[in-house]
C-alpha cells in the first residue's frame, strides 16, 4: 500500500479505534466501526451488548441501522467498513447481503471470524457478492483494547468469575506468526 493510501485507510480507522475506546468506557466489549462513503463517514457503532444483554447488537448492527433510517441500502455497494476487530460470522453474512464494498479491520477474531479467521463469507464462492478484506490496520491496538476488557469484572456475565489476578499481556506476535494465512 503506498504512503497515501495507509494514511488514508489509518485516518478511518483511527475513528474505529475511537469507537472502540468509548465501548471499553462503557463497559462494553471494545469493538468499533465506521462506514465511509466518498471519504465521509456515514455511520459509527460500538457494541452495546453488555447494555442491551442482546447478543446480536454487534457494532456493525448498530451502524448498519443508523445509516438505513437516512440511507438508501443501495448506498453500501459504495461503501467501506472499518472496524477493530475482522467481523463475526453473523456480522459478515449480512455485510455480504447488503452488498458492502470492502472491509478493513485491525485483528483477526480467531473464535468467530467470517473474513478468515474461520470461515470465509466474504468470498464464499456459493453465494454472489463477494467482498474484498484487509486486515492487520492497528492491529496491536486493537488487541490491547480486547485485552484490557477480557481483565476486568463483567457484571453482566451469568457467572462473573474473579480475574484480579490476571494481567495484561502487551506482547504481541508478529503478523507473519499469527493470524490465517492467505
Amino acid at each position: 500500500m503506498n504512503p497515501e493510501g495507509k494514511a488514508y485507510h489509518e485516518r478511518f480507522m483511527r475513528e474505529a479505534i475511537d469507537m472502540a475506546e468509548l465501548a471499553l468506557r462503557s463497559d462494553e466489549t471494545p469493538v468499533g466501526c465506521i462506514f465511509v462513503h466518498n471519504s465521509a463517514i456515514i455511520g459509527r457503532g460500538m457494541n452495546a451488548t453488555n447494555r442491551t444483554l442482546n447478543g446480536t447488537r454487534h457494532a456493525e448492527f448498530i451502524a448498519l441501522a443508523q445509516i438505513l433510517e437516512n440511507y438508501p441500502i443501495s448506498i453500501l455497494k459504495e461503501t467501506d467498513l472499518y472496524v477493530t476487530v475482522e467481523p463475526c460470522v453473523m456480522c459478515a453474512s449480512v455485510l455480504r447481503q447488503y452488498g458492502i464494498r470492502a472491509v478493513y479491520f485491525g485483528c483477526w477474531n480467531e473464535r468467530f471470524g467470517g473474513t478468515g479467521g474461520v470461515l470465509n463469507i466474504h468470498s464464499d464462492p456459493s453465494v454472489d457478492k463477494p467482498y474484498p478484506v484487509y486486515g492487520g490496520i492497528f492491529r496491536e491496538e486493537a488487541i490491547l483494547l480486547l485485552r484490557k476488557f477480557y481483565i476486568q469484572e463483567n457484571e453482566k456475565a451469568p457467572e462473573p468469575t474473579k480475574k484480579r489476578t490476571r494481567e495484561l499481556k502487551t506482547d504481541i506476535l508478529p503478523m507473519e506468526l499469527h493470524g490465517p494465512k492467505p
